[in-house]
């Protein structure tokens, strides 16, 4: 197998910051070294990263698109999209898709399931629709969403043929924690979300073997001191992920900074990114729902309701540290190691190891993505 040296560079993951190199040979991490104390290995090709950053490929949990495509609209659109995200570090993707009538979701289960057999960056699919709370739908069209009776969580699961890796549920829908029993029965990670759940409810889901909370403060109602709502209830579980779109717009800095206090080693810095992310300002579909975007703020048209994010995972990186000082070891975490965990792959995936995918992310010292390694390939090369 051809292999390939990092040399010089600064290693960055969840376990901290130490000088070293990188072997990579094929699709695996084969052995890494640290600075001044273990000689690096001979190699077909050397790269010299003096003063840079190396991370773990990020993985992104939660997105819808980008590059002026969507995730929802067959596989070259998702290819289209994938390499936009791809080239701003993002080297494994859960494809997420939108309440749509049932068909057409059965569809692009097909479909990205498809995708999954031949390509290793696509991990999955996650369902954020239809089984959503209609007052807490943000972008999703109303008249796309159901209560999850089981005969529709099955035919989701059986057309999903094993490639659905997480369902967002709205707890207080009839039916709901029954969903989440059948789904994690099937190996789905269920994230409760688009949701007017309080705490109790919130909790009931958790037991139910919910482990995930989509997009933490969105579309779901906020902390109240005498009703603390589903996001406390989050807080407390240690079996809970939260989800995280820092960009700046979905949550403010310092809410962050809070999420990332209350909950150590459980956020997961997602995107939820539409079509726009990584283009331009204009007009755009999220689903069969029209978008407007401008500064880089996607909104549906006519209202102020967010309609996802332009985020590519370097920005949520750079956001993280440099705008709300979070720990650098721990914001990449939340981009490498905590989805790994909740997609049950942490054994290979988000860590800079011996034995561990080769998915690389070489950093400037402003936190700009200059490289990517993708299981093994060099991205856009």
């Amino acid at each position: 197998m051809t292999t390939t040296l990092l040399t010089g560079g600064r290693l960055l993951d969840a376990d901290g910051s130490r000088h070293g190199w990188i072997l990579l040979e094929g699709d695996r991490i084969a052995a890494t070294g640290l600075k001044g104390r273990d000689a690096p290995p001979p190699a077909a090709t050397t790269i010299d990263l003096a003063g840079r950053t190396l991370t773990p490929g990020f993985i992104d949990l939660h997105g819808h698109g980008g590059g002026g495509a969507a995730y929802d609209n067959g596989p070259d659109e998702i290819r289209q999209a994938l390499a936009t995200h791809r080239a701003h570090g993002t080297t494994r993707s859960v494809i997420s898709l939108v309440a749509n009538p049932l068909d057409d979701v059965v569809a692009s289960l097909g479909v990205v399931a498809a995708l999954s057999e031949s390509d290793p960056t696509v991990v999955g699919a996650h369902l954020e629709g239809p089984f959503l709370a209609i007052g807490r739908r943000g972008a999703h069209s109303p008249e796309f969403l159901r209560e999850p009776d089981e005969a529709t969580v099955a035919t989701l699961l059986e057309a999903g043929d094993g490639c659905i890796r997480q369902v967002t549920i709205a707890p207080e829908l009839p039916g709901a924690v029954d969903a989440v029993r059948q789904f994690v029965a099937a190996g789905v990670v269920v994230a409760i979300g688009h949701t007017e759940a309080d705490e109790y409810l919130a909790r009931a889901a958790f037991e139910a073997g919910a482990t995930l909370v989509t997009h933490i403060f969105n579309a779901m109602p906020g902390i109240h001191h005498r009703d603390p709502g589903p996001i406390v209830a989050g807080f407390d579980d240690d079996t809970v992920t939260l989800e995280l779109v820092l960009d700046g717009v979905h949550v403010h800095p310092s809410v962050a900074q809070m999420i990332f206090r209350a909950a150590p080693h459980r956020v997961a810095l997602v995107t939820d990114a539409m079509a726009a992310a990584g283009g331009q300002d204009g007009y755009y579909q999220l689903g069969s729902l029209n978008v407007t975007v401008q500064n880089g703020l996607a909104v549906l048209n006519g209202t102020q309701t967010i309609a996802g994010s332009t985020l590519t995972q370097d920005v949520a990186l750079r956001t993280a540290v440099t705008v709300a000082g979070i720990d650098e070891a721990r914001a990449v975490e939340a981009l490498t190691r905590t989805p790994a965990c909740v997609l049950g792959r942490d054994d290979e995936w988000g860590s800079l190891a011996a034995g561990f995918a080769a998915d690389v992310v070489v950093l400037d010292d402003a936190w700009r993505t200059e490289r990517v390694w993708a299981n093994g390939v060099v991205v856009g090369g």
